[in-house]
């Protein structure tokens, strides 16, 4: 009973951190915004001519439309934009609020008067704050399938490579799905990236917007810097660069190596960034 004791508290902790977590009305906003976007641009590849850049595509390299031009295509066609601009701005709007909105409203100080570490409820947040990243990011391939499959017939997948070289790559149905599948389950490490960055900020004695936007400051400047054609050398010393490793899936020979760097590299922001605001709210008075 005693081993199985720690553990039952620190589940049952867990559990009230998500309750409190997914009993704010601010936490749904992303999965609404996501429900409008998605929408959206599933209509317009359905009733405008943006999928003529697809069909050329396809035609150009020997590839049947009616097979490749599929909701599986269109519903990854939809990730892009909603994973570079909305994804980040709602990972850092949970982890700039999860830690600061409770200092904020005074009830971080009742939960620091139990007899309960400074470190593990920052844990247990994180952990909270991680299960939520990884549930926006699963909603986001989950909605974009739902949608798509009344618009568009079902088939094989037809995927742009982001990356460099540009090209594109094509995939069985079976194939198709798994790879979309275990894109999105990359894609939750950016999430959880993101909202780690936001998290960090809000360890400090600072308001979740603050702690939100310097959390999107950080990551809009690094995108900026990357991408200026004179540091492309540099590439791999920016955080951005190594948040797109769910774009590796989706190539038709995903390159391992480069993708467990980015991976190991993630890890070590992602410790770094709980290290940083774990130190700042140790030495922060917050009970007096």
């Amino acid at each position: 009973m005693t081993a199985i004791s720690p553990i039952f508290h620190f589940w049952r902790q867990f559990r009230n951190e998500l309750i409190k977590l997914f009993g704010k009305r601010r936490t749904y906003i992303g999965f609404g915004a996501f429900l409008l976007a998605q929408n959206a641009v599933i209509l317009m590849f359905r009733f405008s001519h943006a999928t003529r850049g697809l069909r050329r595509q396809l035609e150009s390299g020997g590839y049947p439309v009616e097979q490749y031009l599929t909701a599986l295509t269109i519903a990854t066609q939809v990730v892009i934009p909603v994973a570079f601009l909305l994804l980040p701005l709602y990972a850092a709007l949970v982890g700039g609020d999860i830690v600061a909105k409770e200092t904020e409203e005074g009830t971080l100080r009742m939960v620091l008067a139990r007899p309960i570490s400074r470190v593990r409820l920052l844990t247990l947040k994180w952990l909270a704050g991680a299960f939520f990243s990884l549930c926006l990011s699963l909603s986001l391939g989950l909605f974009g399938l739902v949608f798509a499959y009344p618009w568009f017939p079902s088939g094989g997948l037809f995927a742009l490579n982001l990356g460099g070289g540009g090209g594109f790559s094509v995939f069985s149905p079976s194939e198709g799905l798994w790879r979309f599948g275990m894109a999105h389950v990359l894609l939750a490490t950016k999430t959880i990236t993101v909202m780690g960055l936001g998290f960090s900020f809000s360890c400090f004695n600072m308001k979740p917007a603050a702690a939100t936007i310097l959390a999107l400051t950080l990551l809009f400047a690094n995108s900026v810097l990357m991408n200026i054609p004179w540091f492309s050398e540099y590439r791999g010393w920016f955080i951005t660069h190594h948040l797109d490793i769910w774009e590796y899936v989706l190539q038709q020979r995903v390159p391992w190596s480069e993708m467990g760097e980015s991976l190991s590299i993630l890890v070590g922001y992602n410790v770094t960034f709980f290290a940083i605001g774990a130190t700042a709210f140790q030495l922060r008075d917050i009970k007096s």
